[in-house]
């Protein structure tokens, strides 16, 4: 069963699979397609992963990781 923090893997994983950016939509899509029966089986994370997805790009973009989106006028997240 996926812990909360595998889910910062799989955007780094949808966000590299879009060339290093991606709308949120494409990477909920990603992870959907490619983590849906771990999420299936993931328990209470099953219901919330749409949510901690967006608690990953936090974590990933405070470890510098991923660009921040301070004043950016576009709705791609990117890897740094």
């Amino acid at each position: 069963m996926p812990a909360r923090n595998i889910l910062q893997d799989w955007l780094l994983e949808a966000l590299m699979a879009h060339g290093g950016g991606a709308t949120i939509i494409q990477v909920c899509k990603h992870i959907w397609e490619n983590h849906e029966n771990e999420l299936h089986a993931s328990g209470s994370l099953f219901y919330t992963w749409q949510y901690d997805v967006r608690w990953a790009a936090q974590k990933l973009r405070n470890s510098g990781k991923m660009k921040p989106v301070h004043g950016s006028k576009s709705s791609m997240w990117e890897l740094v």
